[in-house]
């Protein structure tokens, strides 16, 4: 209480000044809330660098020492990175690379990146190993749903997002991702007929591969025929 009356006496005895004071510091504070990043759930998380490695159709354990441990390894030699840990799941691998909180994020991930290719060659042919997004599950600040009408279906509205929506709003000035949840994802089909495959006497991966190469856009140059050049 006499600190309070303290304060007073002294405002009472220097007004303008005291006012001009009580100015600057709210304008400070008005510009220090402007300045502050508000999140919806605060990120408390460490400054880690996620890299993820698909190989569908593996074991764990085949990931474990044919991705999750040459990676983890090869990232151990990155500059500024405090623990390098690997997690092995049916057909993914995680390796979390962990910084101290006074390196820059978007420097830390230029490292791994950086890093990364000198341990592609050692991987298995379909194993592509790509930086998590820049942001985690704690940053999410809004959910949006596209409502159907009764001529469209789920495969269809999963389309509009993934092909329309989702670019629209990446190109937000400040959005780092946009996740898709529910609906259809639009895919092919095949569906092998195993008699026809024995009476032919054609393998399973052999079918797989066909349908793979058929799917390549591979150019052979030009020809010229009557003074005209034509790509093939």
């Amino acid at each position: 209480m006499n600190l309070f009356k303290a304060i007073l006496q002294k405002i009472q005895e220097h007004g303008i000044l005291s006012m001009i004071m009580i100015g600057l510091i709210a304008l400070y504070g008005f510009y220090s809330k402007e300045q502050v990043s508000v999140d919806a759930i605060p990120n408390i998380g460490q400054n880690q660098v996620i890299v993820l490695t698909k190989w569908e159709g593996q074991s764990p354990k085949d990931v474990e020492d044919q991705i999750t441990y040459p990676v983890s390894v090869a990232l151990l030699s990155v500059p500024g990175a405090e623990s390098v840990r690997g997690k092995s799941l049916f057909g993914f691998s995680f390796v979390q690379v962990t910084f101290s909180d006074d390196i820059d994020y978007y420097w830390a991930r230029s490292r791994v990146s950086e890093q990364l290719p000198t341990v592609a060659g050692d991987l298995p042919e379909d194993a592509n190993p790509v930086l998590g997004p820049d942001a985690t599950g704690l940053g999410q600040i809004l959910y949006y749903v596209l409502e159907p009408t009764k001529a469209s279906n789920p495969a269809q509205l999963r389309s509009l997002q993934d092909y329309v929506v989702k670019y629209a709003l990446q190109s937000v000035d400040g959005v780092s991702e946009v996740a898709s949840i529910g609906g259809y994802e639009r895919e092919y089909q095949v569906d092998l007929d195993p008699d026809q495959l024995r009476f032919h006497k054609v393998a399973i991966k052999s079918a797989i591969n066909a349908l793979k190469n058929s799917n390549k856009d591979v150019g052979a140059k030009t020809i010229e025929q009557s003074g005209m050049e034509f790509i093939i």
